[in-house]
């Protein structure tokens, strides 16, 4: 008879759960920036002319058609 096979540790996975999560939430906070500076249009900031002025400024930096 033939000896037993020692057991295979279980593989790690190759991204950690904590790298995915940091992933995860820096691609949600840059799609929100997005949404604010290209599509917003100034509807969030009402409240304020110092925010809209911000994101008006950051379409002409980076050439999105805001008028």
């Amino acid at each position: 008879m033939s000896s037993p096979t020692p057991a295979r540790p279980l593989a790690h996975p190759a991204v950690s759960a904590r790298l995915l999560w940091t992933a995860l939430a820096v691609v949600a906070v840059l799609a929100l920036l997005t949404y604010l500076v290209a599509f917003d249009q100034g509807a969030v900031s009402r409240s304020g002319m110092f925010l809209h002025e911000l994101m008006h400024d950051g379409r002409h930096l980076l050439g999105v058609p805001c008028h």
